[in-house]
């Protein structure tokens, strides 16, 4: 019973026994290669182990089958990200915006890429459009204000509005490179 074999596989995943997990990942793609859950739960297990390379096979694997799925795609932007492969991981996220344009996740990993490689009006850009969709969502304004601070423009409204919607970004502000050259009184003030 492959399905079975998966659940415990997943259930060894969620108590983050990763290598455990592959195992039994491994004894469902012994019997059938194909199956887009085990392949698609290997490579995610592969890369919480970092083994980043190992999960674009399994991906790969996968995506031969089917070459549209969304879920298997994005895991694969992300362990190319992780690996610095930003110019395939933009290909993809490129190849799902322009049936989806408002596929946030996409767009996270976008802009993460974007600014990765100095695009901090792409990244800008990125931001915006989750926001439009999600205006309070900290993690993004904090990208924004990034980027922002990056590319000289100003940022503290933005950064100002990420703490409000999480404190945890104080912390963040106050320890991150974008921001120690930029340590007006203002900055002080919305991080103190």
């Amino acid at each position: 019973m492959p399905e079975d074999i998966i659940e415990r596989a997943n259930q060894l995943f969620l108590a983050k026994r990763f290598a455990e997990s592959i195992t039994l990942y491994d004894q469902v793609l012994e019997k059938t290669p194909d199956n887009l859950n085990a392949l698609n739960n290997k490579g995610y297990a592969l890369s919480k182990l970092k083994q980043h390379q190992d999960a674009i096979s399994c991906y790969d694997l996968a995506l031969q089958k089917h070459p549209n799925e969304k879920t298997i795609l994005t895991n694969k932007i992300s362990s190319l990200r992780k690996l610095k492969s930003y110019d395939l991981a933009l290909d993809h996220c490129n190849q799902i915006l322009s049936e989806e344009p408002h596929n946030n996740i996409i767009l996270y990993h976008k802009e993460r890429i974007l600014s990765s490689v100095g695009d901090y009006s792409g990244a800008i850009e990125c931001c915006d459009v989750i926001l439009s969709d999600y205006p309070q969502n900290a993690e993004v304004l904090f990208d924004k204000a990034v980027a922002q601070a990056k590319s000289n423009r100003e940022f503290l409204s933005t950064l100002n509005q990420s703490i409000m919607s999480d404190q945890k970004m104080k912390i963040k502000a106050k320890t991150h490179s974008a921001f120690i050259n930029n340590a007006t009184q203002d900055f002080l003030r919305i991080v103190s």
